[in-house]
C-alpha cells in the first residue's frame, strides 16, 4: 500500500472519529461538557489532597500531583479510543466487516479513529492546567518551562499511547465479553502504577517493580520536570535519575511496547480473521 493510501486511510479515519465524538449533541452542550468534565474531575482530587494533608496547597507535592493527574487524562484518552474503535464500529455501527474489505490499512484506521479522543483530551488537559494555575496557585512560570523537554516527551508519550492503544485493539477483536472496559480497567490500573496521583513509595514493595516497568512512569516525571523542574524533588521515587536518564528509559520503554503493540495486534487481527470475529455481535 502506498504513501497517498496509508494517509487518507489515517485522515478519512481522523475525520470520522471526529464526528462521532463532537456530534452527539450541539456545539454549545459539547463546549459546556468539554470544560465542565475535566474540571470536575480535578476538584475531587483538590478536595482529597486538601482533607489528607489538612490544607497544605503550598507543599511541592501539590502541583506534582496536580500536573501528574493533568496529563494522565491523555492515557484513557487515547489507549480508549483507539480500542473503543473496535467496538464503536463491530457491536454499534455493525460495519467493521465493511470496513475490513475496503482499500484502508486497518492499524492506521483505529489510530486515526483515536485523534478525536487525543484531541478532546487535549482541551481536558489544557483545562485543567489553567483552573490550577488560576485558582490554585499551581506555580507554572512559562518563562521557565523547558520547552526542549516539554514538546519532545509529550509528543512521543502520545505516539507511545496509542500503540498502546493498538494493543488494547487487538485484544478487543478476539474478546467476546467485557471488551467495552478494558480500555477504562487498564488506565485504571496505570493509574495506580504509574505515579500519577501519589509515589512508588506508597504502594507495596512486591507490587512497586510494576510501576517501575511502565513507560508511563517517566513520561509523567519528565513533564513535570519540564514545568515546574524546581519541585523535582516532591516525588523521591525518581530524583535520583537526571532527566537524560529518565528519557533514555522512556524512549527505550517507549519502544517496546510499540513493538508489543504492533505485534500483539498483528496476532489477534489473524486469529481473529481465521475464527470470523470480525463481524461477530455479541449485544452484550
Amino acid at each position: 500500500m502506498n504513501r497517498s493510501a496509508l494517509w487518507r486511510s489515517f485522515r478519512l479515519a481522523t475525520w470520522l472519529g471526529w464526528q462521532i465524538e463532537s456530534n452527539w449533541t450541539d456545539p454549545f452542550l459539547f463546549a459546556i461538557y468539554s470544560i465542565i468534565k475535566p474540571i470536575t474531575g480535578a476538584a475531587i482530587l483538590v478536595i482529597m489532597y486538601g482533607v489528607i494533608t489538612q490544607g497544605r496547597f503550598e507543599d511541592p507535592m501539590f502541583p506534582y500531583l496536580y500536573l501528574g493527574n493533568a496529563f494522565y487524562i491523555y492515557v484513557g484518552s487515547i489507549m480508549t479510543g483507539v480500542s473503543w474503535a473496535v467496538i464503536d464500529d463491530r457491536e454499534h455501527y455493525r460495519t467493521l466487516k465493511y470496513v475490513y474489505v475496503a482499500p484502508i490499512h486497518i492499524p492506521l484506521y483505529l489510530l486515526g479513529r483515536g485523534v478525536a479522543r487525543f484531541l478532546t483530551g487535549s482541551i481536558a488537559v489544557v483545562i485543567t492546567i489553567a483552573a490550577g494555575v488560576l485558582f490554585l496557585s499551581v506555580p507554572l512560570d512559562f518563562s521557565a518551562i523547558q520547552w526542549g523537554l516539554f514538546l519532545p516527551t509529550l509528543l512521543f508519550g502520545v505516539f507511545m499511547l496509542t500503540m498502546m492503544g493498538l494493543l488494547l485493539a487487538g485484544l478487543t477483536l478476539i474478546m467476546a465479553r467485557h471488551e467495552f472496559i478494558i480500555g477504562e480497567v487498564t488506565a485504571s490500573a496505570l493509574y495506580i502504577f504509574s505515579g500519577a496521583a501519589f509515589p512508588l513509595e506508597v504502594l507495596p514493595p512486591w507490587l512497586r517493580p510494576i510501576g517501575f516497568a511502565m513507560p508511563t512512569t517517566y513520561w509523567l516525571e519528565l513533564l513535570r520536570r519540564s514545568l515546574v523542574s524546581d519541585v523535582a524533588q516532591a516525588f523521591p521515587t525518581l530524583s535520583i535519575l537526571s532527566n537524560a536518564q529518565l528519557l533514555s528509559i522512556l524512549i527505550g520503554l517507549g519502544v517496546l511496547f510499540a513493538a508489543l503493540g504492533a505485534l500483539i495486534f498483528w496476532f489477534c487481527d489473524r486469529l481473529a480473521r481465521e475464527r470470523g470475529l470480525i463481524d461477530i455481535t455479541t449485544h452484550y
